[in-house]
């Protein structure tokens, strides 16, 4: 029986108490148990008999061994041998028999924060062949979901969250993987942090880190203590609020210390900041404008002078901070005091900033426009206070830490990962305002010892031409996303410089990010110890998903459900995932289905929760009924060509309609060549002496003084299929 405990249920939040079964005996599956855990679990099962499980030689806590060697505590041990689980299971139905509920106890685990599990998926499988219904348990830690601009939340302060039971018939590794993300983004739902109005968030961190952090623009080395900033932000918001009544202000700014101070400025005046893509063409530009309904715009008079292609509006409705911020020095100094004097929440109330925010708008972006016309992303306070809590708990870098900010504020990680993030969490900020010119990225990098740098494959490549390896020495984390990291990339990063690049996965959508590989944790003892070691890395993969976020795979053509090691449309559930395009119903409903947002993107899941990229839906082609990833054939193209080091990218693959086999590969190349027919016919032997199947190999070259790219890094794939398809006569 389960015996008498001191604790407390006072700090236990429990989520689907209603899903154990009343009668009849069940094991409950945790992803995780603390000694704490273990007794409010006891509470909770009060007068109901447990079986505790437990791998033979498995390093448990000290107190929970100490608990299970009590005559009152029934346990059982058994050897995971996967290949013979009979005697395993006989012995599971004969406790299950007496009505008894058996608690699995995971081992002592090395692993990074907020894993969704703390059991290897191998040994999950094996436990899982139990053979009676199995109930998910989820334990959330509340701090795992706080920021640190909140209060200080206790180890003992969690969440119980519990799945449906599985019945044995359908207790598979990929359902019990569905059940506890599905319990996550339960848990972390119901997280505080997630009502805070990102205003507000912006204002305690600059006052909490006021002091000990700063932002630097890397144009001029000018730096900026935190505090100051708020100050120049507040001040720069009266101008703001007065210039209209609109609730949108458009910023077109590059990344720096103006960049900075004009969104914060614009949060702080009660409005909602837009960073438009000055890269993008006219017409996205002009429809993006009308589509936000915005008639003021903040600037500078050198990047209206330099932009001179940007459909500018009338001087009248530019705000231009460098002729204002120099006239503002008094106020900016009247704002130093009052910040320092007035509590956060007083301030807040002088300025006329909520406290919470919900699912307001926040933020409004506009997609790259890689494949059609740029569609609004309403990105709520909500969204925003997720993803930042999200990865920000995930990545556990500290106060001394520093981040490069340099990919455009136009750019969803941008945007969410180099003007929210740091000053919430208290990190220090270099800002340049490109992440092309890498030789100057790379003298900033090493001055001001930074941490974290945040780029795409594109950027990455830069790198590997006249950047030395000691510059790059004091980065902990090299994180790519917004493409597909080619291999050929990551391995010549990591042997020129040392460092893993570790690849992201992400939308404009979802806030942006949704999984990231992270270095793997030191392990806990040697290898014999009994203690579990878990990755969070693992090549090829976009890495685990973050805590709080739901997965779920489907047919990509019927959207039928499928499990999810088996590859198909990618679909997130979360607090971070966006709740429409703006003003547009029929393409939110396109996408987004009971609360589930369609990625767009196929993949699949493994045994440990990585996810797999496999490529964009509208990056495959159907050609005699398969389906051909571009992805994966141009990287096969640039090993076959010697491209590995070269430094932009030289290719890309196209597909276009055929009357013969549905769809047919075009390869744009920028390298020059000889005859067109010669080339391909060259090309077509090389793969095929590689092993690439004959439907994967390109039918038809076409050469291009260079290959379309936005100004995120990615591919510019509406203009290549605009190429493609006029060289195809298509």
């Amino acid at each position: 029986m389960a015996s008498e405990s001191p604790v407390s249920l006072k700090t236990l939040t429990t989520l689907g108490q209603e899903h154990l079964p009343a009668g009849g005996g069940f094991m409950i599956l945790p992803g995780q148990l603390s000694f704490i855990d273990l007794m409010r679990l006891e509470l909770l099962l009060k007068g109901r008999e447990i079986v505790y499980l437990v791998e033979q030689g498995a390093a448990l806590l000290p107190l929970i061994r100490l608990h299970l060697e009590k005559e009152s505590v029934h346990a059982m041990a058994f050897t995971a041998h996967a290949t013979d689980p009979a005697a395993y299971r006989a012995a599971i139905a004969d406790a299950a028999k007496t009505g008894a509920i058996i608690i699995y106890l995971p081992a002592e685990a090395a692993a990074l924060p907020a894993p969704l599990t703390t059991v290897p998926g191998v040994k999950l499988e094996f436990i899982l062949k139990a053979g009676i219904p199995v109930v998910p348990l989820h334990v959330m830690r509340k701090k795992d979901s706080a920021l640190p601009i909140e209060r200080r939340y206790g180890e003992d302060e969690t969440i119980f969250a519990f799945g449906p039971a599985l019945a044995p018939a359908e207790t598979t590794l990929a359902a019990y993987q569905e059940s506890m993300y599905a319990l996550s983004e339960q848990s972390f739902n119901s997280a505080p942090a997630l009502d805070l109005h990102l205003a507000y968030a912006m204002l305690l961190g600059l006052k909490k880190h006021g002091g000990s952090n700063y932002v630097v623009d890397g144009k001029d080395d000018k730096t900026l203590r935190y505090d100051k900033v708020l100050a120049a932000a507040i001040a720069l918001s009266k101008v703001v609020k007065s210039a209209t009544s609109r609730k949108r202000v458009g910023i077109i700014l590059p990344p720096g210390l103006g960049g900075l101070l004009c969104n914060l400025a614009v949060l702080f005046a009660g409005k909602i900041p837009v960073n438009l893509n000055f890269t993008a063409g006219r017409a996205a530009i002009e429809s993006a404008i009308r589509q936000g309904d915005i008639d003021r715009f903040l600037t500078a008079d050198i990047f209206v002078r330099k932009m001179q292609s940007f459909p500018w509006p009338p001087m009248k409705q530019l705000v231009l901070i460098e002729r204002i911020l120099p006239k503002m020095k008094a106020s900016i100094a009247t704002w130093l005091v009052l910040s320092k004097l007035l509590p956060a929440a007083l301030l807040a109330t002088v300025l006329g900033i909520p406290k919470k925010g919900g699912r307001a708008e926040a933020t409004l972006l506009f997609t790259s426009g890689s494949s059609g016309e740029p569609k609004g992303v309403v990105l709520t306070h909500r969204n925003l206070m997720a993803n930042v809590a999200q990865f920000g708990n995930r990545l556990g870098l500290q106060s001394s830490d520093s981040i490069l900010g340099c990919l455009p504020l136009f750019h969803s990680f941008g945007c969410t990962v180099t003007l929210w993030y740091p000053v919430i969490y208290g990190l220090h900020l270099v800002t340049y305002p490109t992440p092309l010119e890498t030789k100057a990225l790379a003298a900033l990098i090493e001055k001001h010892r930074i941490s974290l740098m945040i780029a795409t494959p594109t950027f990455l490549r830069g790198y590997l031409r006249g950047v030395n390896r000691e510059q790059l020495t004091s980065l902990k984390l090299v994180v790519t996303g917004a493409e597909k990291l080619p291999r050929t990339v990551a391995e010549a990063f990591e042997a020129r410089f040392g460092k893993t690049v570790l690849e992201g996965y992400g939308l404009t959508e979802t806030s942006p990010v949704s999984n990231v590989n992270l270095p793997d944790p030191s392990p806990l003892g040697t290898e014999d110890s009994g203690h579990v070691w878990l990755p969070s890395h693992r090549q090829g993969s976009v890495g685990q998903t973050l805590h709080g976020l739901a997965v779920r795979i489907t047919h990509p053509d019927t959207d039928a459900p499928q499990p999810l090691h088996q590859s198909g449309m990618i679909w997130f559930k979360g607090p971070n995932i966006f709740e429409g395009y703006l003003n547009d119903p029929k393409r939110t409903e396109s996408v987004i289905k009971d609360g589930w947002f369609r990625t767009g993107d196929i993949g699949r899941v493994d045994l440990d929760g990585f996810l797999y990229i496999e490529g964009r839906l509208s990056r495959f082609s159907k050609i005699a009924g398969e389906m051909v990833p571009h992805e994966t054939v141009e990287e096969a193209l640039v090993k076959a060509l010697g491209l590995e080091n070269e430094s932009v990218r030289k290719l890309a693959i196209v597909g276009v309609p055929d009357p013969d086999k549905g769809e047919a590969l075009i390869l744009l190349t920028a390298m020059p060549g000889g005859p067109e027919h010669q080339e391909i016919l060259d090309l077509r032997y090389r793969l095929l002496d590689k092993g690439m199947p004959p439907l994967w190999i390109p039918k038809k070259l076409v050469r291009v003084a260079d290959i379309p790219v936005l100004a995120s890094g990615k591919l510019d794939v509406q203009s290549c299929e605009k190429i493609a398809r006029a060289a195809a006569g298509v």
